[in-house]
């Protein structure tokens, strides 16, 4: 019997559990991307609460390019030395990191996106923002791929154990997918590996720079929720095979565009009755049948005895967490010492109310 404090690796990457923190923005850097020591300590507790990877929130890999304000910078080598002392305190603590990186796109909510210059796939309003991108040329398309590839190479040397792409949510490598957003009539639209071939052009790239053992992984979208107007499973799968083929290392299912209102919330509340968490499980464990790369999947993940039915009736080998562990960093370690232990996480969302990013459940009053 497996079970989710059993140790498991990622290629040479070895973690002590199962248990993955998904990405979260924090909104604790400094307005200009550098870690501050508030921002270390988040990272640190989570560390010592048990956790076998940590992936932080997003970075930017673009100066001019910026979706969320107080977000990590990785667009720089000028941020390396910090993101060292970051990677130091956690691997201090057992832990491994991952750096998530981004290409944010006309999705950006933060309060200068206006003055940005933003492109899209297609100049396509954003339905979220009311931004409309410029739609790339040729020669940006090459700018971004090589930004993916230099801000790998700087979490490398930064000390990360892994890099992680974010492509869900409504990003810019969502919007790359999407049927909706890109419209595009050249090698880069179309069918779905057409759509899709400016993501295999990154991790490519980004391979080539990190070599063949660090750990290229991606948080991405199977469904956008967005009916045939989105991304679907069918096309998705396509999309997770060649990466596979190009050696992906862990996929991170998710669904849902920010940028498109989708009726169903990425994001979803009410998740008390076992049976409305763990809600994208169904399609991980498809999944994971047709890859080779170890497969993990966020979304209303609670409840231990949960995740280790999950993991002993299919072959997916991660379950990822993000707002119970920003209400407990220590979780994993109480749940270690009693597996029966409920989360304290409401799934409120209300996470995000204040700066930095906190638990309401943990605000002085």
């Amino acid at each position: 019997m497996k079970n989710i404090f059993d140790k498991t690796s990622i290629n040479k990457l070895e973690l002590k559990n199962r248990i993955m923190r998904s990405a979260a923005w924090m909104n604790a850097a400094d307005e200009s991307g550098f870690i501050n020591e508030s921002l270390i300590k988040i990272y640190e507790d989570l560390a010592k609460g048990g956790i076998g990877l940590i992936n932080t929130g997003y970075a930017y890999i673009l100066k001019e390019d910026k979706p969320n304000p107080n977000m990590i910078g990785i667009y720089d080598d000028k941020f390396i030395p910090k993101l060292k002392e970051l990677t130091d305190t956690v691997h201090k603590h057992n832990a491994k990191i991952g750096l998530q990186i981004v290409y944010g796109s006309s999705t950006s909510t933060h309060p200068n996106a206006a003055e940005m210059d933003l492109i899209g796939p297609s100049a396509v309003k954003n339905n979220m923002t009311g931004i409309t991108p410029k739609e790339a040329s040729i020669e940006d398309f090459r700018h971004i791929v090589k930004a993916f590839g230099d801000a790998a190479e700087r979490a490398k040397k930064a000390g990360f154990d892994a890099v992680q792409f974010h492509a869900a949510h409504g990003y810019f490598i969502t919007l790359l997918l999407s049927p909706y957003f890109n419209r595009r009539e050249d090698e880069y639209g179309g069918d779905i590996h057409s759509r899709a071939k400016l993501l295999y052009e990154i991790v490519a790239e980004v391979r080539n720079r990190v070599g063949k053992d660090f750990p290229v992984m991606i948080k991405i979208n199977y469904d956008d929720l967005m009916g045939d107007k989105g991304i679907q499973f069918h096309e998705s799968m396509e999309v997770f095979k060649r990466l596979d083929n190009l050696g992906i290392a862990m996929i991170e299912l998710s669904a849902g565009n920010l940028a498109a209102n989708p009726e169903i919330p990425a994001i979803r509340t009410k998740l008390s009755k076992i049976e409305s968490q763990s809600y994208y499980k169904e399609a991980a464990t498809e999944l994971a049948k047709h890859v080779n790369a170890k497969v993990a999947f966020v979304g209303g993940n609670r409840t231990p005895s949960l995740f280790n039915e999950i993991i002993n009736n299919s072959d997916i080998e991660l379950i990822s967490i993000a707002r119970p562990f920003i209400a407990e960093p220590y979780l994993v370690n109480k749940w270690k010492e009693n597996i029966d232990y409920k989360a304290k996480c409401v799934s409120c969302n209300r996470c995000w109310d204040t700066v930095p990013v906190s638990c309401i459940l943990n605000r002085k009053k």
